[in-house]
């Protein structure tokens, strides 16, 4: 086995858990637990949704608003039957849904993007796909994602269309371990790191469901974005000198794909997240005493991850001077069009560069667009873009309405209020930083401006009422406990909805906790340390979880009725033992769903085989699951 320049032996146990989350924001900006301290004596925990919230919000086009599906009538939101401890944990090989619902396995890991394009990797545990191989097939790690219908009058207005569905699935490809992907710790040369880097990045895949069968189906513009793929920059940081490198060598690839979103305008928006990583040193941990204050910003060490890319590709290692800004390349928003393969993936760099988790996007008054983002690391920061001009009429001009526009970060204030501090040389705590300085290391600016440290702000998602909820998943690092957030540490997480002032467009917002994840402990509602969200137009919450959950159960999709008195989790799945309930996206009509079973049993074999039958050596391979009510009735009801 490989070992580091240090000699110390590589532990990848580290990688999606302690060593990514080691907090690297070093200020003494005022942290979330003191305002909620501060402010327990007046807040509340939401009891239902929020009055005077806008009205406007991002959602599929053709949705219903009669009773028949869902949108109106009276009554409870959610009324299928929770599953239960006892039936979540019987048998954690596989998936437990609840009784009124069904699930399909869809392109788990290795599945060719277009029938017979390539062969299928089916986890046989003596072998891998080739490089070349892994470039034609979906990629590991499946985390954010939106369904794409294809672009015909085939919906009436309550979204209702023929048995027949076809469209895009736009996935991202998070993270896949060596061991895993690779079958050893470490890569032994560049053939190894090129099919790591290949089943890295995100999948556009055309699927079609006959009669309630989804199959992947041929189409010019399926395509696979890999750590190799030629994008391209805009927005006011796209010359920068920053991004450029001695080498010359142009911009290459997108890696650790988080969390997603869809836009007004039908492309789709994937986030970068702990990219870091992927870089290292072949200086070895000497490296780490020469670092700058933007590299230490954004937890840049000699090993990364352990991913070993730096080893054998030049780009990844961050001693090499001809590629001295290439970790500058990362970190960003990327726009993809899922309609047409001959368009290069754009990176965003108006929306500013940092872990990005997933984005959600509001549209106000004339079609200006507010975006929401967190900055997925203990102690890091709420984001939001606000466009210039409508979303139509950039488009109109040949613009992007994601490069045009003023990015703001959130300062949460004791009585329920918050200000978005801008950051842009208007703002003048930033009057002598460039703006591409600004939105190259967005985390120092906002360090220097103010902003509020938060617990791991992860998912965003604009609800029915037009307000927004942040996902803030954990944070083991805190140590004061208060009587409005107990969670000290904050091993459970805890879920804000915020709304802000003038319609999205205003420069503050009020704010108030939907749920701390700890209050559910001893029910047999429990769940912890939610991830994933959506909210959909109805008003219901979906949660997916990512971390240790309580009484023996693994990871779980939990749905909430927002306009319930009492925000009450219900479980609708758990997975299997070791992964992630992450990613979700629904067909038009709000019948069919699909979520992700990420990294199940961390690839090991002897814990779970899914999807496979268990058999204690196909290696597990993480997938989509096609979620239905038997009924035929709207997911999540």
């Amino acid at each position: 086995m490989a070992h580091d320049p240090s000699g110390r032996p590589k532990d990848n146990a580290l990688l999606h858990d302690e060593k990514e989350n080691i907090p690297s924001n070093p200020t003494n900006n005022r942290s979330f637990q003191d305002v909620l301290a501060a402010n327990a004596s007046r807040r509340n925990v939401l009891s239902g949704t929020l009055a005077g919230a806008a009205a406007t919000f991002v959602a599929p086009a053709a949705f219903a608003e009669s009773r028949e599906t869902g949108g109106g009538g009276k009554g409870p939101l959610v009324k299928f039957t929770p599953l239960t401890i006892d039936q979540a944990t019987q048998d954690q090989t596989t998936v437990s849904i609840a009784d009124e619902y069904e699930y399909q396995v869809l392109i788990p890991w290795g599945t060719p993007i277009e029938p017979g394009i390539t062969e299928e990797y089916a986890g046989d545990p003596t072998t891998r796909p080739t490089p070349e191989q892994a470039a034609l097939q979906i990629g590991i790690g499946h985390d954010g994602m939106w369904f794409y219908p294809e672009r015909r009058g085939r919906y009436n207005r309550r979204g209702e269309g023929p048995a027949v569905f076809k469209g895009f699935l736009c996935i991202n490809h998070e993270f896949g371990r060596n061991a895993h992907v690779l079958g050893k710790s470490d890569p032994e040369s560049l053939d190894d790191v090129r099919l790591s880097q290949a089943v890295h990045g995100v999948s556009v895949v055309a699927i079609e469901n006959r009669y309630g069968d989804w199959r992947v189906v041929k189409s010019p513009n399926s395509r696979r974005i890999t750590a190799n793929t030629p994008v391209c920059f805009s927005g006011p940081a796209k010359d920068s000198p920053l991004l450029q490198n001695p080498n010359g060598n142009i911009p290459l690839g997108t890696v650790n794909n988080c969390g997603s979103g869809p836009t007004p305008w039908g492309t789709y928006l994937t986030c970068e997240e702990n990219f870091n990583g992927y870089f290292g040193s072949s200086e070895g941990e000497s490296f780490n005493d020469q670092r700058t204050d933007a590299q230490l910003r954004y937890g840049f060490d000699f090993d990364g991850f352990n991913y070993g890319w730096h080893l054998f590709d030049r780009r990844f290692d961050l001693s090499d001077p001809d590629y001295v800004n290439e970790s500058n390349r990362f970190g960003w928003v990327v726009e993809i069009d899922p309609y047409d393969a001959s368009q290069k993936p754009v990176k965003r760099t108006a929306l500013g560069r940092f872990k990005h988790e997933a984005i959600a996007i509001a549209q106000s008054r004339g079609g200006r667009i507010a975006a929401y983002m967190g900055d997925d690391q203990r102690f890091d920061y709420c984001y939001k873009y606000v466009s210039d001009k409508s979303w139509r009429d950039a488009l109109r001009n040949g613009e992007s309405p994601l490069d045009e526009g003023v990015l703001y970060v959130a300062r949460f204030n004791d009585d329920n209020t918050g200000d978005w501090l801008e950051l842009s040389p208007n703002n003048p705590v930033l009057s002598n930083w460039t703006i591409e300085e600004i939105l190259i290391n967005t985390r120092l600016a906002a360090d220097a401006v103010g902003a509020t440290p938060m617990d791991r702000p992860e998912w965003t998602t604009i609800g029915k009422n037009g307000e927004v909820y942040w996902t803030l998943t954990n944070n083991s690092d805190r140590t004061v406990p208060n009587a409005a957030n107990p969670q000290a540490p904050n091993s459970d997480g805890h879920i804000i909805r915020t709304t802000d002032s003038d319609n999205y467009l205003g420069d503050t917002f009020t704010w108030e906790i939907y749920i701390l994840a700890s209050t559910t402990r001893g029910t047999p509602n429990v769940f912890t340390d939610p991830d994933a969200a959506y909210a959909d137009p109805f008003g219901r919450l979906f949660i997916g979880t990512d971390g240790g959950q309580p009484d023996g159960l693994q990871d779980q999709l939990v749905v909430f009725d927002t306009t319930a008195e009492t925000p009450t989790p219900c479980r609708l799945l758990t997975g299997v033992v070791s992964d992630e309930i992450t990613g979700w996206t629904v067909t038009p009509d709000f019948r069919t769903a699909f979520t992700n079973i990420q990294h199940p049993g961390n690839g090991n074999p002897a814990s779970t085989n899914f999807p496979a039958p268990f058999d204690g050596t196909t290696i597990p391979r993480d997938c989509t699951l096609v979620i239905r009510r038997k009924d035929g009735g709207i997911v999540g009801s």
